[in-house]
C-alpha cells in the first residue's frame, strides 16, 4: 500500500491528470492522460508509465460533460485505478495567486473565493483551474486539495522588476509584472545543479516555448526577471497570444476600429501571435513543415523576439552562463534552437550542432562561454512535490 497524489490541470475543454506513488526517496508517475474536448465530443485516455494505454473511452459528439462530468469520469477511474493505495490529496496548477500567495496552500472556501478575484488576470486559465476544485470539493469533500501557482516562483523578482510606468495607486493595487509559468522555471531550477552547478549557482535564462511561451532569468536559481507581465498574454509571441503589443494599439482598436473589450480580448488572446502571423496555424511543427513564406514570417518574428528578450534578461542579470530551453518547442524544435543560439553568439553561445540535432542535454560545444542546455520540464512532479510535502507538514503540525 502507497500515499497516492492526484495532479491535475485543468484548461478550458480538458483536464489533464497524473498519478503519483509514494516511493521509497521521490514520487513516482503511475498512471498520466486527459480528458479533451470535454463540451463538444469527449475522450478520455490514460497511459501508464511506460507509456501503453491502459484506459479509453469515448463520448458521442455533441456530448457536453462539462468539467464536472469529467471530474466525475475521473475519479471513478482512479478508485478503479489505486487498489490498495491510498489518495491522500489533490494537487492543482492554479495560474494566478496575485499578491496573496507567495507558495502553495491548502485549499478551503476562504482561499478560493480569494483566487476568484485573480480571474480578470488570467481569464484563460483561472476560470478553468478552479472549475475541478469546486467538483472535487463535493465528490471528495474530506480529501486535502492544494493548489500550486505559476506566479509564485517569481515573488522573488526585485521591486524595480515587478513596476510598470504608472501612479503608485495603481501598483499598489496589483497592477505589477507578476510573470507565469513559474512552475515550470521551479522545477528546471531544481534540477540544473544535476547538469550544472556553475549555471545553478550564477546567471541563467531558461526559455520555456510552447505554445504558451516565456522566459525567466534565474540568478542563483532564483527568479529575478520574467518576460510576462500583469498577464499571460505578454512577452514572446506565442500560439495565438500577440505577446508584448504597445498599449496604443488597443487605444487605436476601441478608437478607429470600433472593437469593445471582448473583441480586443479575443484578438490577443485567440487570434493573434503564430496563427495570425502566418494565418495557417498556432502549431510549431506545422509552421516548420510549410514552404508558405507566411510560416516563416511567423517563426522568424519569433525567435527575434526570443533574441531580444534574451540580451534584455541578460543585461537583467549583468551577464550570462548559461541558456536552458524546456517545455514542447523548447524540447523538441532543433531548428528553433539552432536559429536562437545563433542569435544568440554574441553573448558567447556556440551551439554542438550534433548534440542539438540528437537533442542531448547539453548542446553546447565544450568551448563556449555560455552553455545551453535542452531540459525536460516537469511542472506535474513539482506540483505532486508541493503537494506532499505542505500535507506532511500540516500533519505534523497537528501532531505537535
Amino acid at each position: 500500500m502507497a500515499d497516492a497524489i492526484v495532479v491535475l490541470n485543468a484548461g478550458s475543454s480538458s483536464i489533464k491528470f497524473s498519478l503519483f506513488l509514494a516511493g521509497s526517496e521521490d514520487l513516482e508517475l503511475d498512471v498520466r492522460g486527459q480528458i479533451e474536448g470535454i463540451y463538444t465530443a469527449p475522450r478520455f485516455v490514460a497511459k501508464g508509465r511506460d507509456g501503453k494505454q491502459r484506459n479509453e473511452k469515448s463520448w458521442a459528439a455533441g456530448t457536453k460533460l462539462g468539467h464536472n462530468g469529467a471530474l466525475q469520469h475521473l475519479v471513478e477511474f482512479l478508485k478503479q485505478e489505486l487498489g490498495d493505495d491510498r489518495l491522500v490529496g489533490i494537487g492543482h496548477r492554479v495560474v494566478h495567486g496575485g499578491l496573496d500567495y507567495a507558495e502553495p496552500v491548502r485549499i478551503d472556501a476562504q482561499v478560493l473565493a480569494s483566487l476568484e478575484k485573480f480571474i480578470p488576470l488570467a481569464p484563460l486559465h483561472q476560470p478553468h483551474n478552479l472549475a475541478p476544485i469546486r467538483e472535487a470539493a463535493a465528490l471528495l469533500p474530506d480529501l486535502p486539495q492544494v493548489a500550486c501557482f505559476d506566479t509564485a516562483f517569481h515573488r522573488t523578482n526585485p521591486d524595480v522588476a515587478q513596476r510598470f510606468a504608472i501612479p503608485a495607486e495603481l501598483h499598489d493595487a496589483g497592477v505589477r509584472r507578476y510573470g507565469f509559468h513559474g512552475l515550470s522555471y521551479e522545477y528546471v531550477a531544481s534540477v540544473l545543479p544535476q547538469y550544472d552547478a556553475k549555471a545553478a549557482s550564477g546567471r541563467t535564462v531558461v526559455l520555456h516555448l510552447g505554445n504558451g511561451s516565456s522566459m525567466c532569468a534565474l540568478a542563483g536559481s532564483k527568479s529575478i526577471a520574467s518576460t510576462m507581465g500583469f498577464t499571460a498574454v505578454d512577452g514572446l509571441p506565442m500560439g495565438t497570444r500577440t505577446g508584448a503589443l504597445d498599449p496604443g494599439v488597443i487605444l487605436y482598436l476601441l478608437d478607429e476600429r470600433k472593437m469593445d473589450a471582448r473583441a480586443i480580448e479575443k484578438l490577443i488572446y485567440q487570434q493573434s501571435g503564430l496563427l495570425g502571423v502566418s494565418g495557417i496555424s498556432s502549431d510549431m511543427r506545422t509552421l516548420m513543415e510549410s514552404d508558405d513564406p507566411r510560416a516563416e514570417l511567423a517563426t522568424d518574428l519569433f525567435c527575434y523576439r526570443i533574441g531580444r528578450e534574451l540580451g534584455s534578461l541578460a543585461a537583467a542579470l549583468g551577464g550570462l552562463d548559461a541558456i536552458v530551453f524546456t517545455a514542447g518547442i523548447g524540447e523538441n524544435s532543433a531548428d528553433i534552437r539552432a536559429q536562437v543560439c545563433r542569435d544568440a553568439a554574441w553573448l558567447g553561445a556556440e551551439l554542438d550542432h550534433a548534440a542539438n540535432i540528437k537533442g542531448g542535454s547539453r548542446i553546447s560545444t565544450a568551448a563556449s562561454r555560455v552553455s545551453v542546455w535542452s531540459i525536460a520540464t516537469n511542472e506535474e512532479l513539482m506540483i505532486a512535490r508541493h503537494t506532499r510535502k505542505l500535507l506532511a507538514t500540516q500533519q505534523q503540525e497537528v501532531c505537535v
